[in-house]
């Protein structure tokens, strides 16, 4: 049975011109557990010595509902001070727009300020990827794109994303920038299909967005299933796995990889070796029976 077409060495990102690897570490965890600077380099290596050049952030990360805003950024930045090399490795994108407790803000002042903020903590110059985290209803598109536009134009950011939006809100947001979208970030897994069939993945390729997949283990619910419809799911994802000598997590990357749209699982581990075994994924090769029947077993029925 042919096999489904194997994924790039490197994608664009968007059409920014930006190169990246097919699959991205996340850092939302990073600064939990008061991990020191020398533990969250040693991570950094691990991402990068796999060839994992896409490391996303946000300020949000590291807030535990009362403190710790913008922590794993700072933690970040304290990495990149100590080892500037490290700098010229990867493609840094980071994400705002959440701003506690309102809870959100795109208003052009705090656009501005969030992304001052950002490199201040991180500790560079310009910024890879600007993500709008969550959609502010508040605010108008025309006024985010202006905003959006003038953090390029300074030389602070250098590609645009969005992160939750809506399809209607993507749009919107486009029709208003003078550059094309990079990203759109949703959250999407074997046990999460609706992108797949609600046009979300379909809207992306037709703009030339590159989809970066958060929580592509379902939150976890892949490694410890425990409803009939994810122990099915994590048993076709098994069965494909072992076949191709990886684990579980590893397959679930590889499906998600194996999309046309270009999907970029964001490994969420904060773990050195189970980073660098994420890498695998990229040397997985899917037949189109396989695929289906993990979509299959996630939507619980036959396709029509």
């Amino acid at each position: 049975m042919s096999l489904l077409t194997a994924p790039p060495v490197t994608r664009s990102l968007g059409s920014s011109g930006i190169g990246i690897s097919p699959i991205a570490w996340g850092m939302w965890r990073l600064a939990e557990g008061g991990r020191s600077a020398g533990e969250a380099a040693r991570l950094v290596h691990a991402a990068l010595d796999a060839g994992i050049t896409l490391l996303d952030t946000a300020d949000i990360y590291g807030f535990d509902g009362q403190a710790g805003f913008g922590d794993a950024e700072a933690l970040l930045g304290e990495v990149l001070a100590a080892e500037p090399g490290l700098r010229g490795r990867m493609v840094l994108a980071t994400k705002g727009g959440i701003r506690p407790p309102l809870p959100y803000d795109q208003s052009p002042e705090y656009i501005a300020q969030a992304i001052d903020d950002s490199l201040r903590r991180l500790r560079v110059d310009t910024i890879d990827l600007w993500q709008v985290h969550r959609p502010d209803i508040l605010a108008h598109p025309q006024e985010v794109a202006r905003a959006l536009e003038n953090a390029v134009s300074t030389g602070k950011v250098r590609a645009l994303g969005v992160s939750n939006f809506t399809q209607a809100q993507t749009e919107a947001l486009s029709h208003f920038l003078g550059q094309p979208i990079a990203t759109t970030q949703p959250e999407i897994s074997p046990l999460r299909i609706e992108p797949f069939e609600n046009g979300e993945l379909d809207q992306a390729m037709r703009m030339g967005m590159t989809p970066l997949a958060w929580s592509p283990l379902g939150g976890g619910r892949l490694l410890s299933p425990q409803t009939p419809r994810d122990k099915a799911v994590a048993a076709e994802l098994d069965r494909v796995a072992q076949e191709q000598g990886v684990g579980r997590s590893v397959a679930a990357y590889g499906w998600l990889i194996a999309h046309p749209a270009g999907i970029v699982p964001i490994v969420g581990s904060q773990s050195a070796d189970r980073i660098a075994e994420a890498a695998r994924a990229l040397a997985m090769r899917w037949t189109r029976q396989d695929w289906y029947a993990v979509l299959v077993a996630a939507r619980g029925e036959r396709l029509p």
